[in-house]
């Protein structure tokens, strides 16, 4: 069953590995949440009281039509845009008023949905300028996230010599590099082949696996509810439906509003 406003459940890992729908208490704090949130771009309400949590070692996939406020409300929520209203809690500790760079290093990580590489210089140069940035001493360096996101070949290459799927590869090393307790990614799936894109969610699910919570949008939805443990439906700015992966592509509201032509590809953006 499908709720139609999630305010008040995540999934959280229980202790034998497995993922269980349970309710926020004290005993199971999110690692990251977004409460009565309301951002306004240009004088207009593009997030409206939106209210979502996210637990550790969980998916979140936020799902909408072009102009749902998806971007908005992931640049309110790693703190690139200021609130109207509401509040953005990590780990129990309103960060609503800190800037980007603050929450990097408190631990969130960001894959935003405009190009955001250092053109000009290597992809090692890219891992290693924001390495700096985030001031955290890695166990895992460039070099090796690199490789795990099949970078290792082009360290010496300008990223503005990539391909778009590597530039994205590119964006997430780099989130990785801070060690991130929570990891928002804007549309990681494009610009990738299909196999690829495979290849990603499987890494955002080994994250998830190793206590990472995960928020991510994206417009290929088959792979985003194969990734997800839980996604939400954002249509005008609010939360219209919460789910698991198959209650969700099957929710009448769901599949009106948005999927429509999910069961022959792409929807519609």
């Amino acid at each position: 069953m499908v709720d139609t406003a999630h305010r008040d459940h995540v999934m959280a890992p229980s202790r034998d590995g497995s993922v269980t729908s349970t309710a926020v208490s004290a005993s199971t704090a999110p690692r990251l949440v977004a409460r009565d949130v309301v951002v306004a771009l240009r004088g207009t309400e593009v997030v409206r009281g939106v209210t979502l949590s996210l637990a550790e070692g969980e998916v979140v996939g936020v799902l909408g039509p072009s102009g749902a406020g998806k971007t908005t409300l992931f640049r309110a929520m790693v703190g690139e845009l200021r609130l109207v209203s509401g509040r953005i809690e990590l780990e129990g500790q309103d960060v609503s008023r800190e800037p980007l760079w603050q929450r990097v290093r408190r631990g969130v990580g960001y894959v935003p949905q405009t190009p955001s590489v250092l053109w000009d210089l290597t992809v090692e140069q890219n891992l290693e300028t924001f390495e700096r940035f985030a001031r955290v001493a890695t166990r895992v360096g460039a070099r090796e996230w690199a490789r795990r996101v099949e970078l290792g070949e082009r360290l010496g290459i300008a990223a503005g010599e990539l391909s778009g799927g590597e530039r994205r590869r590119l964006e997430l090393a780099r989130a990785l590099l801070g060690r991130p307790k929570v990891l928002v990614c804007d549309e990681p799936f494009a610009g990738i082949d299909p196999a690829g894109a495979e290849r990603m969610g499987d890494l955002l699910r080994g994250l998830a696996a190793g206590g990472t919570a995960v928020v991510l949008a994206d417009h290929h939805v088959a792979e985003a509810l194969r990734v997800c443990d839980r996604a939400v439906l954002l249509v005008d700015g609010k939360i219209e439906a919460s789910g698991a992966p198959e209650a969700f592509r099957e929710h009448p509201l769901v599949r009106r509003r948005y999927l429509g032509s999910l069961d022959q590809g792409r929807p519609n953006s």
